[in-house]
């Protein structure tokens, strides 16, 4: 079967209107979607809203009811075979062997992806130093610790060199510093040339990574484009006022209550960072409290304005806070990537 030619303008991953039941409940309900190779696109949403279905459908474990995907070129439904050799999947839970050393683990996979074995080898070898490995290469995976085996289940993914690469909730239950190590390494592979869908619920974790959102809810695409650009839709800036004079933050914040500026929101006072928080919702009105604390000849060390935070982003969009949880993907339909 040949490759069809389906990937212009440097798209990775295209999807068309896919459509996933599980018998009454609708996992996925007309879902497009478009990655830039090269980049790491990030899916955001609730739990059940259908990010692992997505994802297991891209690395076809799963086939669509209805719509259309391509892969790097490769259609999922009509040619599996020729994709599978050019992705890597990283799922909730690490799918190593705990019975193999961490060594034999790489290798077997590089020969079931029909690496010759002097290649397969140096492949493993190479990936075991990559990922911080070596010392423990031959001991059984399962003496290592969650992050070790995260590492390694890493690593078992980039072993075919793969374009396009899945991370499934890839740093559930680690502590900060193994996902930090994880994202270094994330971020090394996008750098290599690898195109990254990434699904999370850990807002910190989007935005180290990401280039681009998808939010999903319900099976559906409710908003997609950049980070900044997701928190601009949203709107919700504030304006943070420092001044010298810690003193003066109370009778500031007072103040602009008593001006009325900012309609029926009031302003918040953050004795921690020594601030005053005022929010503002258009350009005159950060103009008029600019305007305000000039007029009173306050001496200020800083004035700066934010967006709202990824996570109220969400919260805005979905109705409620992230919380990170595995996916509800039916029991019988959380079989392991079949290489």
């Amino acid at each position: 079967m040949t490759r069809i030619d389906n990937n212009p303008g440097g798209v990775a991953v295209t999807v068309r209107g896919l459509v996933k039941h599980y018998g009454e409940t609708k996992a996925l309900d007309g879902v497009d979607l478009d990655v830039r190779e090269g980049t790491v696109m990030g899916v955001l949403g609730p739990n059940g809203a259908g990010k692992t279905t997505l994802v297991r459908i891209l690395s076809t474990l799963l086939s669509p009811d209805a719509g259309q995907a391509t892969v790097a070129g490769y259609d999922v439904v009509r040619q599996p075979r020729q994709l599978r050799r050019v992705i890597g999947l990283t799922g909730q839970y690490a799918s190593v062997d705990e019975k193999l050393p961490g060594w034999e683990n790489l290798y077997l996979i590089g020969r079931l992806l029909d690496l010759p074995r002097k290649e397969a080898r140096a492949r493993a070898e190479e990936l075991l130093e990559r990922f911080s490995l070596t010392e423990a290469a031959g001991r059984p995976a399962a003496t290592y610790s969650g992050g070790m085996r995260r590492r390694l289940d890493l690593a078992a993914s980039m072993i075919g060199r793969p374009a396009v690469l899945y991370l499934d909730e890839p740093t559930t239950g680690l502590d900060p510093r193994t996902r930090n190590e994880v994202w270094d390494e994330v971020k090394r592979m996008v750098g290599d040339g690898v195109t990254v869908l990434l699904t999370t619920q850990y807002m910190e974790e989007a935005e180290q990574l990401a280039s681009e959102l998808t939010v999903v809810d319900r099976g559906k695409v409710i908003a997609g484009g950049g980070i900044e650009e997701l928190k601009a839709k949203v709107g919700g800036r504030s304006l943070r006022i420092r001044p010298a004079d810690p003193l003066q933050l109370r009778p500031l914040a007072a103040d602009l209550d008593d001006l009325g500026i900012t309609g029926l929101a009031t302003t918040t006072v953050d004795t921690e960072s020594g601030a005053v928080l005022v929010p503002v919702l258009s350009d005159e009105q950060l103009t008029a409290v600019v305007g305000a604390v000039t007029a009173r000849g306050i001496t200020l060390s800083s004035l700066t304005t934010e967006l709202p935070s990824l996570d109220e982003v969400f919260l805005s969009l979905t109705g409620h806070r992230a919380t990170p949880a595995q996916d509800a993907t039916p029991a019988h339909d959380r079989e392991e990537v079949a290489v």
